[in-house]
Formats: structure tokens, sequence, C-alpha cells
């Protein structure tokens, strides 16, 4: 069928992702390709000491980026978005969202990026003797009964953002097993959250007599292709404001990012994983077993049927090095030479491959924020030489670009060398990646590891849980999730793969053996500054 003959009869798919600031909307045709897309730019805000997004501001930034998608449909096909053969939902993991028996929102939204649980976050992973990162659910909510927040026992419903937009649209109170992962550690075996945790947690705060144990609060876990309800009237109405858009249309389970980003690089079957590099970045590699104790620098979450999977989140990436490019851009400027940002930034990244496999001692810490798995709680853009070190152009612009996944291989070192974690296929995407095999051939020499990466990787969240909500709905020959993306989804295709070479891995742990021991420099940049 023709993109106008999909959409008319009802068979095209949605999927919306709430980003930190995007919110993006695409619709694909039954062979996947998205068609037709819209998207809503927004901003959190800080208000109290806290990084929020109001609830206003949610259902606008929906509406507005549906709106949108459906000016491009208008545009490009002229026929109107009546019904789908499926929606789903998809936003950044983590957080606080509490709500009364009515519904309505206790304290602002509080994001992942809040940093003041760290006393919740400590006490429970000694408790759960497992890593519990500050930016989960449950280090949000036992950081607010430390604090004797007076909300706490009103507390009917607590969710994230992706549960919470499913819940209005659906009334199903429900999550992703994967966004569920987020809240408190899931069980692998029984693909919901660990009923041994959730047993210390309810004894740990049975002293304060709330009315609420954790399992009456929290939304139902469910597995990707599981049945997570359907549009209401309501729902309808909320997401197209126009009124076209008719209620009944199946809702798949609602996820977090990281699952979204899983999908978008077939990247949920064992012994497989990928990396986002852009503003922030992390890491996902599906395990095959658990890991032998709990480290500090490692979230445990899940794929979006349930695969556990280790998380190297670092707050850094790219920033850094974007505003290095900027700098060449002005002198180029004021040179009176036109600019090209495309090849400014093609002509300095391949220029780095130039320089010496170790940046000829250089080195780049690109902190723009602190940085949790190198214990840094505030960040100091800093570039470090000495006076007999190499200092070119290559070699600087190679020191960035090692910067710019350093943190990301002290954590995966960990992994690789002391857990002898094995994969097959690891796929890159984001900004770092834009430039054709550079981010790619670096990101190789510091995990040691081949790099695929697929144009498709591209089209990110939203058409991530777009194919979690095809998945739902078109998967006739009852195929686990890894093997609907292998076989029906990607077909094959696991892009284009470079491999390390010795000297770029050898130069990568000279670089990286450098960056950790003048790390004393970052933290006293940090203090007196």
């Amino acid at each position: 069928m023709t993109p106008r003959q999909t959409i008319e009869s009802g068979k095209a798919i949605l999927g919306i992702e709430f980003g930190s600031t995007r919110i993006k909307a695409v619709l694909i045709d039954e062979e996947n390709k998205p068609i037709a897309q819209g998207s809503h730019e927004w901003e959190n805000q800080l208000v109290d000491g806290l990084w929020t997004y109001s609830i206003e501001a949610i259902w606008y930034g929906l509406q507005d980026c549906y709106a949108e998608l459906r000016k491009d449909v208008l545009r490009q096909y002229d026929c109107e978005i009546e019904s789908l053969a499926a929606i789903g939902f998809s936003a950044m993991m983590h957080g606080y969202m509490a709500f009364d028996k009515e519904q309505k929102i206790l304290v602002p939204f509080r994001t992942w990026r809040n940093t003041n649980t760290g006393k919740a976050a400590a006490e429970l992973s000694s408790l759960f003797n497992y890593n519990i990162p500050l930016r989960w659910s449950i280090s949000h909510l036992y950081q607010c009964i430390l604090d004797n927040e007076e909300h706490v026992s009103s507390i009917k419903y607590l969710t994230t953002l992706a549960g919470y937009v499913h819940w209005q649209v659906t009334g199903q109170f429900v999550l992703g097993v994967g966004d569920a992962s987020g809240m408190i550690p899931v069980d692998p075996k029984t693909k919901t959250y660990d009923a041994e945790m959730v047993r210390k947690f309810d004894e740990l705060i049975a002293p304060k007599g709330f009315s609420w144990k954790l399992l009456d609060i929290l939304p139902k876990s469910l597995n990707a292709g599981e049945n997570a309800g359907f549009l209401t009237p309501e729902g309808a109405n909320r997401l197209d404001v126009s009124g076209h858009l008719k209620a009944g249309i199946p809702v798949c389970p609602p996820e977090g990012d990281a699952g979204t980003g899983m999908v978008a690089t077939n990247a949920v079957k064992q012994r497989t994983g990928n990396v986002s590099a852009g503003t922030s970045s992390f890491s996902m590699i599906v395990l095959e077993k658990e890991l032998s104790k709990p480290y500090e620098m490692i979230d445990m979450v899940t794929t979006p049927d349930g695969s556990l999977v280790a998380m190297v989140h670092c707050n850094n990436c790219t920033s850094d090095l974007n505003a290095w490019v900027n700098l060449f851009k002005e002198y180029q400027q004021l040179l009176g030479v036109p600019v090209d940002m495309n090849e400014v930034f093609g002509k300095l990244y391949n220029n780095a491959l130039n320089g010496d496999a170790d940046c000829g001692g250089l080195i780049s810490y690109n902190y723009i924020s602190g940085e949790p798995v190198t214990g840094l709680e505030e960040g100091r853009p800093l570039f470090v030489r000495s006076a007999n070190d190499k200092f070119t152009l290559a070699n600087f612009m190679r020191a960035h670009l090692y910067a710019s996944v350093g943190v990301l291989k002290i954590g995966n070192d960990i992994l690789f060398k002391e857990e002898k974690i094995k994969v097959d296929r690891i796929t890159g995407h984001g900004g770092l990646f834009k430039t054709k095999g550079v981010g790619q051939r670096v990101l190789a020499a510091a995990i040691n590891s081949p790099i695929s990466v697929m144009e498709t990787a591209g089209e990110g969240g939203a058409w991530g849980i777009a194919l979690l909500a095809g998945y739902a709905v078109n998967n006739p020959k009852g195929l686990n999730l890894a093997d609907y993306l292998e076989e029906v989804v990607f077909a094959g295709n696991t892009g284009v793969s470079i491999a390390p070479t010795a000297e770029d891995v050898a130069g990568f742990e000279k670089y990286i053996q450098n960056y950790k021991r003048c790390l004393p420099i970052e933290q006293s940049a940090v203090e007196n500054k």
C-alpha cells in the first residue's frame, strides 16, 4: 500500500517519545518504515532547586507534537489520521511522579536529572546489596520519606512519565518491564518487581505507618507484546484536539528511552548491546547471567522483554567537543570563509585520526556537569597538557573525541575485563556517529570491540516505541521480541561494522591511564572555582 492508503485504512502505527529536549512522534507503515513525523521542543525548569516539567507542559507538548504530525500527514498525503493499528508511548526513564486517589499530582514531577537522593540511594543500595542509582524512582520515594515530606502519606499512585501519559489516555495503570526496572529492580526470572527487595523496603518504612505498601502504589509491570489497554474517548481527545482520532486503538506497554534505544538498534538479544552517544552517553549490554557483585558504576535494568541489562550511564559526552568545534567555526568566520558545519565537523574529526594513538599525552575532561562514574559532583570542562606533550591539531581533536567516551570506557572495562562479559554485536547511535567512521573507530578502540552503525538507528526512540507497538499487534508467528526484530524489522541488516586495531586499543589504554591518574586536577578545578 501507499502511505496514504496505509493511513486511510487505519494500518499505520504511532510512536511518541518524550525526550529531555524534544517530544517526537513517528508514524510507521506495515513494513516498519517511517512515513510521517512531528515534534515539539521543550526544556526542563529548575523549581525550588529541583528539575521538573509541569503537567501543563507535558500535555501541551504532547498535543502540539501530535498536531505537527497531523500537519505533516496533511501536507504529504492530503488525508486525516482517523484510526491507527497501534500506539506506543515512551519517555525519559526514572524520576518521581506521585498522585493521590483523585489522580492529582502531589508534588511537581521530579526528573531523572535530580541528584538530591544521595542518602536514600546509598541506604537502599546497602539494604538490597544492589546498586540503586540516584535517579531511580525508589530513591526519590525513600528520600521523600527521609525528608518527612507530608505528601508521602497521601500517595495512591507512583509512576514514570511514560507510565503517566499511558495511564491517562488508556485508564490502565501499567508500565513496560524495562521502564519498571528503573523504579525498583526487576527479577529477570519473574519479569516483575523483585519480591525480596519489595519486602525489605516495606519492612524499612513500616514504622512510618503509611496506609500503603510498595506494590499498592506501583504500576503493574508488563512484557513487550502484552495487552496494555486501548485508547479511551477521553484519551483520544487529549491526544488529538482536532477531534479526528477515534478511540479503541490498542496501546502497547509504555517504555523508557533506554528500552526504545535497544529496540531501535536491534539490541535486545543476549550478547548484544548498544551505545547512545550525544549530549550524554550510555551503553546497554544484554547479559547472559547476573554479575558477580554490584558495582556503583553499573545500573542493572532490563530489555522491554525482561532480559537483564548492564547499563553504564555518563552525564557528559559531546557538549564540550561541540564547543571546541564552534571555536573553529568562529575562526573560520573571522577569516571570511563560508561555514558549513558538516564540513567543519568532518574535517576536524577525520584529521583526528591522523593523531597519535595515545593523543600525544594530551588529556581532556568534558565535564559540563558532574560525573557520578568518576565521583565528580560538579563539572569543569578542562584541557590538560604538559610542556613535552605533542600539541598538534590532530592530537587535540583526538583527545576530545577520546574524552567523549572516556567515562564510558571506565565503566565498560568492569564488564569486559573484570566480569569477562561476552558480546557478539554492539551498535552505536547518536550525534557522535554522524561523521562516518570516526566515532565508530574511537568507540571500538575504547571498549576493544567491533562497533556497528545502522542508518535506521538515527530514527531514535520514537521509532523504537512504534516498533514495540507494532510487535504487540503484528506478530502472527508469535515470535519473541529479539527474533521479531531480527527477522521482521531488520531482516538481517546489522549495519556497517568497524573493528578496533591493536594500535588504537593500546593508545586508548595509555590515554585512559593518564586520564584516571590526573582526575585530581579535575577535582581541584571543581573545588577551587
